[in-house]
């Protein structure tokens, strides 16, 4: 599998990661995908990592720390590790209730439960994961403190998810962020117009999450499907899964999955190197939970659209 520059980072890294969300479980700071099985996850991760990928993105607020405790087994004891993403800002009480907490208190603590968890000494990237609009103020307090943490070793690199030009103005003016996580798929490209073009200028690197809308846009997704999650599933709160929306989605992944059938691809497959086909995005971030989903998205080793695959795709009318 190939490899790309992630920007000032000067990472080399696959142009997919492994997600690590879905693997958290139910009780998720940013919801639920519902259950998943943790021998079955540890083994994606592992075949994932057979198949190329070198970078796993994972979050303590996945899972209530689960996710990166999965993450943690599968790596540990593997000769070569691969490049560990991790993020702070969500913290959760005996129950599970996860609150957004950016306060440099919380994340010297939250670094080092993540540390433990994952059994490694350093981080190879930190990330501020999601910043509540109540806690906009505490961005600079947050950010110095990630900045301190580079200083004094515990991670090596240090990002922002889900910032808007303007906040990554704000940090950028304490030290520089060399990395940003934001969502991006055929149905959400606001990042196109402001975020992308201020990243490439700024020499940011970017790995973007939900490439596939959270299974929207693999081509497995059906209406009765979505009719039966559950009322916690955090899918139900996407307006591209609900009402009319969700009818003319799937009559797009219809006729994205005929695209893709006639190049020998899966309407995933195509769905992530749509995302990757940009020269200032660096990576995708998508979720496994299985082996077997792991196949359906690398089943082209390097995820490369022609420009003539592009045209047809942007046909569709996303």
């Amino acid at each position: 599998m190939e490899r790309r520059r992630f920007g000032v980072t000067g990472l080399q890294i696959s142009p997919v990661g492994f997600g690590g969300w879905a693997i958290g479980g139910d009780r998720n700071a940013t919801g639920s995908l519902g259950p998943s099985d943790d021998r079955e996850a540890v083994a994606a991760i592992g075949h994932a990592l057979e198949l190329g990928v070198n970078w796993i993105d994972t979050a303590p607020g996945y899972g209530a720390g689960h996710s990166e405790e999965l993450v943690g087994k599968a790596i540990h004891g593997l000769a070569e590790k691969p490049y560990i993403f991790t993020k702070c800002g969500f913290v959760w009480d005996s129950r599970f209730a996860m609150v957004n907490v950016i306060n440099a208190v919380s994340i010297r603590s939250e670094v080092e439960q993540s540390l433990r968890r994952l059994r490694i000494e350093a981080i190879d990237l930190y990330q501020i994961h999601w910043v509540e609009p109540e806690n906009d103020s505490q961005i600079e307090e947050a950010w110095a403190a990630l900045a301190d943490l580079k200083n004094a070793g515990k991670v090596l690199h240090i990002g922002v998810s889900n910032f808007d030009v303007a906040q990554l103005h704000r940090a950028g003016a304490i030290t520089r962020v060399e990395s940003l996580q934001p969502p991006y798929s055929f149905v959400e490209r606001s990042i196109e117009a402001e975020i992308l073009p201020h990243c490439a200028r700024n020499d940011i690197g970017v790995v973007v999450y939900s490439p596939m809308q959270s299974g929207l846009l693999s081509g497995a997704m059906t209406r009765h499907r979505v009719e039966r999650m559950p009322p916690d599933d955090a899918r139900l709160s996407d307006p591209n899964f609900v009402g009319t929306r969700l009818a003319d989605n799937l009559r797009k992944v219809e006729r994205l999955r005929g695209v893709a059938e006639k190049w020998g691809w899966t309407p995933s497959e195509v769905a992530v190197a749509w995302t990757l086909r940009r020269n200032d995005v660096h990576g995708a971030i998508v979720g496994f939970r299985r082996p077997s989903q792991v196949d359906g998205v690398l089943g082209k080793g390097n995820l490369v659209l022609d420009h003539e695959q592009i045209d047809a795709v942007e046909a569709i009318g996303w």
